[in-house]
């Protein structure tokens, strides 16, 4: 199983969602070592999040270890697809 098929639960992606809104962008990017989105950006009505980050986290609420920014793609056949597949909008940044 790809480490893309592996993130499964949508609960997990909404807790990686709460604690970037509670500790911010800044913090949320520095305390698991992404750097900002290029490409992609997961959306809800809350706001706009780098989706790259979003998904490494979210695969640690759900699997225990947070991914780092070097142990996977972020674009749309990764971690962008993966978070549209599980129902959630991502978009290009122009």
């Amino acid at each position: 199983m790809s480490r893309y098929s592996a993130l499964t639960d949508r609960s997990a992606v909404h807790q990686a969602l709460e604690e970037f809104d509670r500790i911010g962008r800044d913090e949320f990017l520095h305390k698991y070592g992404f750097g900002p989105a290029r490409q992609y950006m997961l959306t809800t009505e809350h706001g706009s999040y780098d989706s790259k980050a979003i998904f490494g986290v979210a695969y640690g609420y759900q699997h225990g270890t947070a991914l780092t920014s070097d142990e996977f793609s972020g674009g749309r056949m990764g971690a962008a697809g993966r978070l549209a597949e599980l129902g959630f909008t991502v978009t290009g940044i122009a």
